[in-house]
């Protein structure tokens, strides 16, 4: 083992190498992942000062933070002895993290370096960790298991491009794989997938996928409520939320919009950028339209109304949602919900959210992150996929022709929601057992 960790850090030495000008340049010039680096890099986690058994759970960005309320709060609710600590990659899945768990242990995952993994396990002492989705590191791996700290996959998914990675080395995947002590899955093919790279099926489980558990489905919520203050919006108007968007689905949304508009002027517009680093440059965007733009970070409940919500020329304000972890609220206010990424090579963002709100969804051809359920939603007549800036005019006005046939296409996208709940539980009842005498699996501390 310790041969192939030498190779692993030798390899992960020359990579570095080889980047480090473009990690530099993000480091100097655009101030990114300057957080956390003595965690990341040393393994300096936070030492757990208690003999409790303890989960560790691993969401790599903002998306696998938000699956994770549910679940910890029935583990919580059967287990209350057990302490919880939450590791994110990103500074945003960080900030997302400390803000909905400010009750448990918060930090960055470490570099898989062997020396910064095996600080990390020593220092947390976990009685099991969970991975959400999939996010495989070898030296992890391998340090945890050297001390008997079972890893498992939790909400697992593989798509068809991972896969065909992984199968080009499946001779080292293969025996990573099963060191994991259970596999838990969103669907049957993720699980035909494991278990052609494991070459067994022994420990793979579908439990469905807990994004649907934490999913909102009532409008009437206090925080959606506060967006629509902010943004200064009116019931009898119909708001299009475009949420999770790249460059330029921004620009895309704001022409489709103002065509739109000419006929329907109830039509109001909400973007919500999927980086906090472009929050600046859609702002920007905005103003160059000649458009007054309402930032959600510029007001308050006590400053509302101090943006005018119309131009002279009689156009109103374009929102602009640029916060963290208030995309989900938002797409409560939506009667049209555009998920971005989709008209990009992004892959697609998470279209459940406002699915689950019922609202009339549609989203560009390029989805391949969550294939599954853009299958089914397909399938069940709850989307509409759009191919470029046109259709999504087209179908936009087709909408506010005929708003029936809307309502209609969002009540089957909710009932599909609503049908696919129970991951979590289904979670809870394979990972639970691990809750043990913390002294039959934990390794000793070591600063």
């Amino acid at each position: 083992m310790r041969i192939i960790s030498y190779l692993l850090n030798l390899g992960y030495c020359l990579l570095l190498a080889v980047v480090s000008p473009v990690i530099f340049y993000r480091v100097l010039i655009l101030k990114k992942y300057r957080s956390g680096l003595d965690q990341k890099l040393l393994g300096s986690l936070p030492v757990r000062d208690s003999s409790e058994p303890c989960f560790w759970f691993h969401a790599v960005s903002v998306g696998e933070v938000l699956q994770l309320p549910p679940l910890l709060e029935e583990l919580a609710a059967q287990n209350p002895e057990v302490e919880f600590v939450i590791s994110t990659t990103t500074h945003t899945g960080y900030a997302v993290a400390k803000e909905k768990f400010p009750q448990h242990c918060i930090c960055y995952f470490p570099l898989d370096f062997s020396w910064a993994v095996s600080r990390a396990l020593r220092r947390i002492q976990p009685t099991a960790v969970f991975l959400v989705e999939m996010e495989l590191w070898p030296n992890f791996v391998l340090a945890a298991d050297q001390l008997k700290i079972p890893v498992s996959i939790i909400n697992g998914r593989l798509s068809e491009n991972s896969f065909r990675g992984y199968q080009k080395i499946r001779a080292l995947v293969g025996p990573l794989l099963n060191r994991l002590h259970l596999i838990a899955v969103q669907t049957e093919t993720y699980a035909e997938r494991f278990a052609n790279l494991r070459g067994n099926s022994e420990g793979i489980h579908v439990t469905g996928s807990i994004k649907f558990d934490g999913i909102q489905v009532e409008r009437d919520d206090p925080l959606t409520d506060e967006l629509r203050n902010t943004f200064q919006l009116k019931t009898s108007e119909t708001i299009l939320v475009v949420g999770s968007t790249q460059s330029p689905e921004e620009r895309i949304a704001l022409d489709v919009y103002l065509e739109a508009r000419k006929r329907f002027p109830q039509l109001r517009l909400i973007l919500v950028p999927r980086h906090q680093e472009r929050f600046e440059e859609v702002a920007g965007l905005v103003k160059r339209y000649g458009l007054p733009l309402i930032r959600r970070s510029h007001q308050s409940r006590e400053d509302v109304g101090s943006v005018l919500p119309f131009s002279t020329s009689g156009q109103p304000a374009i929102c602009l949602l640029d916060t963290l972890g208030e995309l989900k609220a938002c797409w409560g206010l939506a009667a049209f919900a555009f998920v971005g990424g989709s008209l990009t090579k992004r892959g697609g963002q998470n279209m459940i959210e406002p699915a689950g709100f019922g609202a009339a969804l549609m989203f560009g051809p390029n989805t391949w992150n969550f294939k599954d359920v853009v299958d089914a939603l397909i399938q069940h007549r709850a989307a509409t996929v759009v191919q470029d800036q046109g259709e999504l005019l087209d179908t936009l006005v087709d909408w506010l022709e005929d708003p029936e046939s809307a309502r209609k296409q969002g009540v089957r996208a909710q009932t599909f929601v609503l049908n696919q709940r129970g991951a979590t539980s289904r979670t809870v009842e394979l990972i639970a057992p691990l809750v043990v005498d913390p002294d039959a699996s934990s390794c000793d501390r070591a600063a």
